[in-house]
Formats: structure tokens, sequence, C-alpha cells
């Protein structure tokens, strides 16, 4: 009965600790200026403070910690398992700095991603690790050192899934509050009173703050919050789950956070085209379900309920053996896609088309880099203008330039205009990128410019890199970069056939017939 009270106790003051403090951290937040502002991917339209993680993790703390204390069956617990405790969250608050910081000055997501790998590793270090699972009919099976990445990933994957689903009034804090509300439940029943206390306090200081939190938000959680969150649910699934024999003490957490990780690894795979994958974008599937016209409050409350039947399958799970625990959590699978496709945010075969056209560009970069790299050695006996023009049209059809024109000043003031095409061509066909180049060169005035024609051939990203890769060598390689000895061989016109054009460099007036 006292155990009962405790529980009782610890939910019910976090939840009032969080009330009583978040409108103190709105204050705090106004005056030193840690707010969120509006921007093109932002659905808000002004700027709210973003430090309400900080009330979370007060309210959270401030009724845990005196549990320690405590001469029953539940302080003893705490008490036997304190050093994963500790580490648990010590890592938790470790993860609240970095994203208060986050908040501040707007850290990169690459020390972000290390930050979480390195608590992820301490929380491991102690034991908390995903060792085991039993599968009906085949039996346990181990892990082994196997254990440590997959539990590193897990840790890691939902700490960012619940920092990235946090886009809308409430959203995150919802899904945490059904998630650490699951997680206490199934704790309660595999006897892990610590990790049902933990998540009691977490649930009672996120229901206080969505007082504020839903729409309209007087507040976000912030990074820190979200941060701090995804961090403790994640550890506290890990550990929760040890003590379960079965799949469900994966299966469970996997499906309460099922939104947030499936649609963080749709984000990876659309940031997979040559982005970073911490780079923000506006197709998650709360924007999605903006865009097709619902408002903030029905998006939150749609995926709450979606939550809410998956975390119902998946405690279903825990009375169910057999086939029929497959077939419920595969229904729930079922769900989850269905709920993904009908929002628009499924879309894999437009991803997966990206994804094969990106790494067709990617390849042909590649490519076009190392003819870049060996066009360049033809410069190496340039010795005179005819010479250099030669090699410079030689790199040109080696990259896949298809036009060349550039007017060149003689001393005698007479102009001839030097142009090539890529043979077989004509100089034209289809849709072309033009680019002007100055050409550098050690007589004084202006630089002549040489017009520099692309084919775009269905990819202008490549018709670009094509221009790019020929600047490139323009600029190492320029007339300027000529032996001084040469100079002369600019003097006057002279009677030769510039290479692709079949016309001769210099006619009575100075120029090339275009």
């Amino acid at each position: 009965m006292q155990g009962y009270l405790t529980y009782e106790v610890v939910f019910l003051g976090a939840m009032l600790v969080a009330i009583l403090t978040t409108p103190i951290v709105i204050r705090i937040a106004r005056a030193m200026r840690i707010v969120d502002v509006p921007d093109a991917r932002k659905v808000h339209a002004s700027a709210i403070p973003r430090l309400g993680g900080a009330s979370i993790v007060f309210a959270m703390l401030a009724m845990t910690l005196p549990v320690l204390a405590l001469d029953n069956v539940i302080g003893q617990a705490f008490r036997q398992d304190q050093t994963q405790i500790i580490v648990l969250l010590a890592g938790s608050l470790f993860m609240f700095a970095v994203g208060l910081i986050d908040d501040i000055k707007n850290l990169r997501g690459r020390i972000k991603l290390v930050a979480q790998s390195l608590a992820a590793l301490a929380v491991c270090s102690v034991g908390v690790r995903i060792e085991a699972f039993a599968i009906e009919g085949v039996g346990a099976v181990s892990l082994g050192w196997l254990s440590w990445p997959v539990t590193l990933l897990w840790i890691v994957g939902i700490t960012n899934a619940l920092n990235f689903i946090d886009g809308l009034d409430g959203l995150a804090a919802g899904i945490s509050v059904i998630a650490c509300g699951v997680l206490a439940a199934f704790a309660f029943s595999v006897g892990q009173p610590v990790m049902a206390i933990l998540m009691l306090a977490a649930l009672g200081s996120l229901l206080g703050f969505l007082f504020l939190n839903f729409n309209p938000a007087r507040i976000f959680m912030g990074d820190c919050g979200s941060l701090f969150l995804g961090f403790l649910i994640a550890s506290a699934s890990v550990r929760a789950s040890a003590k379960s024999a079965s799949l469900v003490g994966l299966a469970l957490p996997f499906l309460v956070l099922g939104i947030p990780i499936l649609d963080t690894m749709l984000s990876f795979l659309r940031r997979m085209e040559r982005r970073s994958l911490f780079s923000p974008d506006r197709q998650h599937i709360h924007h999605r379900l903006l865009d097709a016209g619902l408002t903030q409050r029905q998006v939150a409350i749609l995926v709450y309920l979606v939550t809410l039947i998956l975390a119902g399958l998946g405690l279903f799970l825990l009375f169910v053996r057999g086939p029929f625990a497959m077939l419920v959590l595969g229904l729930a699978l079922l769900l989850l896609m269905i709920f993904f496709h009908a929002s628009g945010a499924l879309r894999l075969r437009e991803v997966l088309q990206g994804l094969g056209r990106n790494r067709w560009i990617a390849r042909e970069i590649r490519r076009q880099n190392e003819d870049s790299a060996r066009a360049e050695l033809a410069f190496r006996q340039v010795r005179t203008i005819e010479s250099w023009w030669t090699a410079v049209c030689q790199a040109a059809e080696r990259i896949g330039v298809l036009r060349l024109d550039m007017p060149l000043q003689n001393r005698d003031g007479s102009v001839r205009l030097l142009n090539w095409c890529q043979p077989g061509t004509g100089g034209s066909g289809g849709e072309v990128i033009r680019v002007d180049v100055p050409v550098r060169q050690r007589r004084a005035g202006e630089s002549p410019r040489m017009t520099i024609q692309v084919q775009m051939a269905g990819s202008v990203e490549l018709a670009g890199c094509r221009a790019t890769c020929f600047s490139r060598i323009l600029e190492r390689q320029s007339i300027a970069s000529l032996p001084i000895a040469s100079s002369s061989a600019n003097s006057g016109p002279r009677d030769e056939t510039l290479p692709g054009t079949g016309r001769p460099s210099s006619l009575p007036n100075g120029n090339v017939g275009s």
C-alpha cells in the first residue's frame, strides 16, 4: 500500500510542480531571449519561448530524487540499482545541457550526434543494454557483442526521433505522455518499480507542461526538452525490456513510438540525397497533415489517437502468445503504414527513385572530376597561345563542353574570335547553359571572357558541374600562366587551324567566323 502511495505522490507532485514552474520558465526565457523565431519551415507566427524542457526536468527530478531516501520497497530498489539510475539520469541531464546550448547557439548536427553517442555509451557501460530476446518457437536469441551497437542505435535513434517530431504545438509532449504511461505500466508489470517511478514522474511533468504547450502554445519544450525526453524514454525502455524474456519488451516501445520512429527513418532516406542527415525540411508527417488542410489541434489529436491505438495493441501483446501475438504485431505495423500512406508521408517509390538518380549524378560528378584532373595534364607542355588553345579545346572535349567562344585581342589592336564546338554536334543541340568566364592575362586592361556552353541533357546539376570543372581549369591554367617568352606569340595573327573548328585562326580582318 505504501508503494502505491509513492507512485501517486510522484505522479501528482510532478504534474503540480510543472504547472507552477512553467509560467516562471516562460518569463525567464523571454527575458533571456531564448525564443523560437518563425521562419518558412515553422508553423507558428510569433516568437515563442523554447525553454520548456527546464520545467519538465525540474518537476521530474524534484519528485524522483527524494524517493532515494524512502524507507520502503521502492526506495530500496533505487538504492540497489543506484549506479545504473545515476548514469541514466546523468546521461539524460547531459542531453538536456546539449539541447539547451543548441536552443541558444544552434549546434551543428554532428556535434549533437557525437554527444548522443557518448551518453548512450555511458549507459551501455553500466549494463543497460539489449542483450537478448526470445522468439516464440525459436527460443532465446543472444546478441553477444552486438548488444552494444544495437543498444547504441536504439537510444540515439529514439532520441533523434522525438527531437524531429517536435514541430507542432504539443505534438512531441503528447506522444511522450503516452509513451511514458505505457512504459510505466510495462515496468510495473515486469517488477521494475524504479523505471515505473521514473516514467510516472516524467508523465506527471509532461501533463503539467502540456497545459501551456498545447495549441495555441505559450511555450515550446525546445531541444533541451526533446533530447532529454528522447534519451530518458529510450534508455528506460531498454532497462525495462531487460526484465522481459519475450519480444514484447522491444515491440512495445517500438509501437508506442512508431510514428516518430518511422517519420525519422523516412526523413533520413530523404536526406540521403547528398544532404546532411540533420538538415531541416518540411516533409515530416505533421507538415503533410497540415498541408492536407488539418489544423494544428486536429493534427495533434489525430496523432495522439493513432499512438494510443498502437500503444493499446502493444499492451495487448502482454496477454497473448504464439501466432496470435505476431498477428497483433503485424496489424499494428499495417495500421502505422496505412496512416503514413494516407497522410502522403510514405512515398517510398519517389524516395527510392530520387536516391537512384542521385547515386547516378554522384558517379557522374566523380567521373567529371577525374576527367578534369586528366585534362589539366595536357597544359604541362603549353608554351604559346595556340598550344594553350589546343589544350583548352581538348579539355572541353574530355569534360563534355558543347561550345567555346572567346575574342582575343592582338598587340596590334586587331581581334580574332576563337571558337570550338564538340565534334559531331555543330555546336548546338537542346537546352544549354551559358557561362561567361574571365580568362586572366598579363596584359593590363579587361580580361577576355570565354563563353562556355554546356548541354543540360536532363540534369541542370550535371551541366553546372561540367561548367564548374571547366571554369576551374581556366582559373588554374589561364593565359597569365604561360611562360613570359611566349608573349611574342600574341603579337599578331597566325595562319593556323584551330582544333575542332576546321577554320583558320585568323582572317584578313583578324576574326574567326563564328
